[in-house]
């Protein structure tokens, strides 16, 4: 028996099994397609967002959100807006948190940052080396200005790693936490990183390095919408190659019905 007749004699599907094809076919298309169209869209909110960002960062420095703005505080409308603060470091409630940064593992220093109207603002002030954890920095009781970017509290500790306040073990800036910890009250929702010292103070012995807030937002989302539509492609080809055989296998069966009526 040739190919084409063991084709005919296998015949082509039948109408259910057809029909149940067709729809996963049209399950799988329309699917694929929305989960590209929706990395299209978020692909589009992507860059509206780095663009909202870069624009607060090299915005000029502004007052922060004060305590009757508090409540309204979130990462989409105040997140990396550049501040600028005046107060005392309460320097006696200072909180090292573990930190991993281009200049190797080590500490960020969280000092608390009192102004005038009694409300509380956590400065990191930057990147302290591990032979810093338990050294005692120059302080200072004057008023001092700091400029930096507002960052939303870090409520976990880090991978596997929970904060140990009575260890005073801290793997993130959880703002509440540290507060309570450190006996803090009327104390903002939010902390700020130091912008780096002017280059007139980076070679003190003593002073944390600010100033290295990584702002990475990874845009991936043109790949995966190429990747979704390309296997929505794929499927519409299946599709394609299914139907053509089924006509092929009809026209066989039609041709080798013939051939065995002439007989």
């Amino acid at each position: 028996m040739t190919a084409a007749e063991k084709a005919a004699d296998r015949g082509p599907r039948g109408t259910v099994a057809l029909i149940g094809l067709s729809l996963l076919g049209l399950i799988l298309f329309v699917s694929l397609v929305g989960l590209g169209t929706w990395q299209v869209y978020r692909r589009a909110w992507k860059l509206d967002l780095i663009a909202r960002i870069d624009q607060r960062v090299h915005a000029p420095a502004v007052a922060p959100p004060g305590p009757d703005q508090w409540p309204d505080v979130t990462a989409a409308s105040d997140e990396y807006r550049h501040v600028r603060l005046t107060g005392h470091f309460l320097d006696d409630r200072e909180t090292r948190v573990q930190a991993s940064t281009d200049l190797g593992s080590g500490f960020w220093l969280l000092t608390p940052l009192q102004m005038a109207d009694g409300s509380v603002v956590l400065i990191n002030r930057g990147f302290i080396p591990p032979e810093w954890k338990d050294a005692q920095l120059s302080g200072t009781t004057s008023p001092v200005t700091i400029t930096g970017l507002l960052r939303i509290s870090e409520p976990r500790g880090g991978f596997l790693r929970k904060n140990d306040p009575a260890g005073n073990r801290w793997f993130s800036r959880d703002v509440q936490a540290i507060a309570t910890a450190r006996g803090l009250s009327h104390v903002a929702p939010y902390f700020v990183d130091a912008d780096a010292a002017p280059s007139t103070d980076s070679d003190k012995d003593n002073e944390p390095a600010g100033g290295l807030t990584v702002i990475s937002f990874p845009n991936n989302h043109l790949v995966y919408a190429i990747t979704w539509y390309l296997l929505a492609l794929m499927v519409a080809w299946a599709a394609w190659r299914v139907g053509r055989e089924e006509k092929r296998l009809r026209r066989l069966r039609r041709n080798h019905s013939g051939v065995i009526e002439t007989h």
